[in-house]
C-alpha cells in the first residue's frame, strides 16, 4: 500500500436501514433471569382494584402483541433484563385505569382530554403503556404516535396538499405505516367490525370489508393512505363503534414550529402537517370523539425541545393543583413571544403530573428485582430508603439506574 493513502474499508457496510432497525430493536425476554414465583398477570378485574397497587403484573402475550403493534415499549426501558415483560402498577396507574373504565360506560360517550407531564425518567412513557394496555383490555380502538419527533424532524417525506388555507402538508409513507399499525394492533376488534358508509376514494372498495382488511388497503399504497385513513376515521366515529383511545408521546415537538420548510424557506408550524393536525383538534376539543374516549399524550423531559406555550400550559395545571386561584396563577408574559397557536390548542386540558414512587411502590419494584436475580442485596426497609433517596425521591428511572444499571 502507498504511504499515506487512505484505506479501504475491510467489513461488509450495514445494508440502508440497518442501523436503525438495530437502535430501535426492542428485547422483551431474557431467558437468563429467574421466573418470579406466583407474578399476577394484568387482566380486566385488577386493573383497578387498590389491592394491586404496589405490585408488579405481568404482561400477557394477548397483551404484548398489540403493545409492540403500537410500539408502546421503548428500547431505553429495561425490559431485556427481565423474563417476561412486567409493569410496576402504582397509585396513578390505579387512576388512570379508574378513568378509563369510567369512560367505557356505553352510552354516556364521555371525552376526556389528558397530558402527562412529570421530570425526566418518572415514568410518562410507560404510563402512556399502561393506559393502552388498560384499553385493549376493555376492547378499545388504540390509535398511538409513539414518537412525536418523527412527524417534525425532516425526516419523513412531505407534500403540500393544494387548495388547503393554511397550506396543509401531508406525509404519505408516515399515514401509511400508522394505518398497518392500526390494522395489526386492533385485529381482535376490527376484524369484527365491516364497512357501512359510502366514501369518494380513487379506487373500488367492497361493500362488506372488515376494517382490518380496509386499514391494509391504505397501508400498502402510499397514495391511498391518507383518503383510507380519513374514511377508516369517518366508520371508526360512526354510531356503534367502540370508544377510542388515541395517544401520543414527546408532545413537546407538536407544539412549535417543525423542521420542515415551506416553499418560501420558512418553518412550517407542525399544526400545518395533516396528522399532527388530526391529533391536536382532538386533544383541544375542536373535534370530538363521538363514541367517547380518550385523547392522551405525554411529555418528554429527555431531548426536550423548547415550548413556551407547553411550559405555561404545565405551570398553570401545577398552580391550580396546589389551589392558587386568580393573579396567583402563571400568565402569558406580553413582552415574550409565545406560540398562540399551541397555547390555544392546550386550553382547558387535565393534566396529570406522575410523581416520583412512594417508598412502599419503591419497595414493591425492588422486591421484583430480587426475585427476577437482578438485585443481589436483601431488600429491606434501609435499603429501600437509601435508593429511593438516590432515586431524586423515586423517580423510576433513577431508581432503576442506582440498583440495576450501577451495580458493583
Amino acid at each position: 500500500m502507498r504511504k499515506g493513502a487512505a484505506s479501504s474499508p475491510s467489513g461488509k457496510p450495514p445494508a440502508p436501514g440497518e442501523r436503525k432497525a438495530m437502535r430501535k430493536r426492542i428485547v422483551l425476554s431474557n431467558t437468563n433471569a429467574l421466573e418470579v414465583q406466583g407474578l399476577q398477570k394484568l387482566n380486566p378485574k385488577n386493573i383497578a382494584r387498590e389491592d394491586s397497587k404496589c405490585r408488579v403484573l405481568a404482561l400477557s402475550d394477548e397483551l404484548v402483541d398489540p403493545l409492540r403493534a403500537v410500539e408502546a415499549f421503548k428500547p431505553t426501558q429495561g425490559w431485556n433484563m427481565f423474563r417476561k415483560p412486567s409493569v410496576l402498577w402504582r397509585e396513578q396507574s390505579i387512576q388512570m385505569a379508574q378513568i378509563i373504565s369510567s369512560l367505557d360506560k356505553r352510552g354516556e360517550n364521555e371525552v376526556r382530554r389528558m397530558v402527562l407531564s412529570g421530570e425526566k425518567g418518572s415514568g410518562k412513557t410507560v404510563m402512556l403503556l399502561q393506559a393502552m394496555a388498560v384499553a385493549f383490555l376493555k376492547g378499545w380502538v388504540v390509535i398511538n404516535i409513539p414518537d412525536a419527533k418523527d412527524l417534525t424532524d425532516a425526516h419523513t417525506e412531505y407534500a403540500p396538499v393544494p387548495g388547503t388555507s393554511p397550506l396543509q402538508y401531508i406525509q404519505r409513507s408516515y399515514v401509511s405505516n400508522l394505518l398497518a399499525q392500526i390494522a395489526k394492533a386492533n385485529a381482535t376488534v376490527l376484524s369484527k367490525l365491516e364497512i357501512s358508509m359510502k366514501h369518494d376514494l380513487p379506487i373500488p372498495v367492497q361493500s362488506n370489508i372488515s376494517l382490518d382488511r380496509f386499514a391494509d388497503l391504505g397501508a400498502k399504497d402510499l397514495d391511498l393512505a391518507w383518503p383510507i385513513f380519513r374514511a377508516l376515521w369517518d366508520e371508526l366515529t360512526g354510531p356503534l363503534r367502540p370508544p377510542i383511545l388515541l395517544a401520543a408521546d414527546n408532545l413537546n415537538f407538536f407544539m412549535r414550529h417543525s423542521e420542515y420548510l415551506g416553499a418560501d424557506l420558512k418553518p412550517i408550524h407542525a399544526h400545518d402537517l395533516l396528522l399532527v393536525r388530526h391529533f391536536v383538534e382532538h386533544l383541544s376539543g375542536a373535534q370530538v370523539l363521538p363514541n367517547g374516549g380518550l385523547v392522551l399524550a405525554a411529555t418528554t423531559g429527555s431531548n426536550k425541545p423548547s415550548s413556551s406555550a407547553l411550559d405555561l400550559v404545565l405551570r398553570q395545571a401545577e398552580a391550580r393543583a396546589k389551589g392558587l386561584t386568580g393573579d396567583a396563577v402563571p400568565q402569558w408574559d406580553p413582552y415574550k413571544p409565545i406560540d398562540e397557536r399551541s397555547l390555544k390548542s392546550m386550553a382547558d386540558l387535565d393534566v396529570l403530573h406522575v410523581k416520583g414512587l412512594s417508598k412502599d411502590e419503591a419497595r414493591g419494584i425492588m422486591d421484583y428485582y430480587a426475585a427476577s436475580g437482578m438485585l443481589r442485596q436483601a431488600v429491606d426497609h434501609r435499603l429501600v430508603a437509601e435508593k429511593w433517596a438516590l432515586a431524586g425521591g423515586g423517580i423510576i428511572g433513577e431508581l432503576e439506574r442506582g440498583t440495576l444499571r450501577m451495580r458493583p
